[in-house]
């Protein structure tokens, strides 16, 4: 007769006590568990994804063809975003966080940003030009400006008063709460109307449904930004070279080389002489998108004082002389 080490492989026999070892002490049955286990069918990869409900997801307001391309790219963007704040998560709930497992972190998003970034031209050049100034009128006001991922993700890197309209920040003082802060958010500048400066339609829409959750949001990660998390480490692994360059990296990414892509966008298709066409959202767009305007900076301390002054510049004038 079979002793139970001959009827399992070893490693079948490991893992049956590892599992004993996890269910015991909670007064479960392991039997059962297993048996539950046996009248489980095997996983598809479509039904793990949910490949179905995800290609179902793109409804078009128009017949136009082009408009799932721009659905499906937005969509992909806030995957995108989903995949940052996992590692903002993680960075600031890791409380024996090092430099290097910061590093780590920041790579991520970065890589993600750097995809993003790279994938932009099926914005800018992916579109037929006349299909889409025809069905964005069918989206008015929905704006990108509305991803509230995107203003977490800017959340998460900083401290909130950073993000502050720069001309409030020293009007509001040193000890500001979170919501008076977040009623001088720099976003709002760039979504009021254009001639007569009142909020438009996409951010009042904007703040009834995110206001609460945006100053949560702040609150939970005022001491868990990236750079509160940065400031805690040890001297010595603040001031790793791979560190600074990765927070760098992260600032210009997000600060810079995205916005500018949109204003790429933006130029290419509501730039026309002699009149610039409203964004749908009636973003004041022009103003809004080129950092040398906002000078939206995570990080100022680790930026010299030339490159604040310049903060932006050059990608913009090579987009509006058309080099880019």
């Amino acid at each position: 007769m079979q002793t139970i080490e001959q009827a399992f492989k070893p490693e079948v026999l490991e893992q049956l006590k590892r599992l004993e070892q996890k269910y015991v002490p909670l007064g479960q049955d392991l039997a059962a568990y297993l048996e539950g286990l046996y009248h489980t069918d095997f996983i598809n990869y479509w039904d793990y994804i949910h490949l179905d409900t995800l290609l179902s997801l793109q409804n078009p307001r128009t017949t136009i063809p082009d408009e799932k391309i721009f659905i499906m790219y937005h969509q992909i963007t806030e995957l995108y975003f989903k995949l940052c704040l996992e590692e903002y998560k993680q960075i600031g709930e890791d409380k024996g966080i090092t430099g290097d497992l910061l590093i780590k972190r920041l790579k991520r998003i970065n890589r993600y940003f750097e995809n993003l970034i790279d994938s932009f031209d099926v914005m800018v050049d992916g579109m037929d030009p006349k299909q889409f100034l025809q069905f964005r009128m069918a989206l008015m006001p929905a704006s990108g400006f509305q991803s509230v991922q995107y203003r977490f993700i800017e959340i998460a890197s900083t401290e909130l008063r950073n993000l502050v309209d720069k001309e409030k920040r020293k009007v509001l003082g040193l000890q500001s709460t979170q919501e008076e802060m977040m009623g001088c958010i720099y976003w709002k500048e760039g979504a009021t109307e254009v001639s007569s400066g009142a909020k438009t339609l996409t951010l009042i829409r904007f703040e009834e449904k995110y206001t609460t959750q945006l100053i949560a949001f702040a609150k939970e990660y005022e001491q868990k930004n990236v750079w509160s998390v940065y400031k805690r480490l040890p001297e010595e692994e603040q001031q790793n070279p791979r560190l600074i360059r990765q927070m760098r990296e992260l600032d210009s990414n997000v600060n810079v080389n995205w916005p500018l892509m949109h204003y790429k966008s933006a130029v290419r298709y509501l730039q026309r002489d002699p009149e610039v066409i409203a964004a749908t959202g009636g973003t004041n767009w022009m103003k809004y998108l080129p950092p040398k305007f906002q000078k939206r900076i995570f990080y100022p301390e680790l930026w010299s004082e030339l490159e604040l002054n310049e903060w932006g510049k050059g990608w913009v004038e090579k987009v509006l002389n058309g080099e880019i």
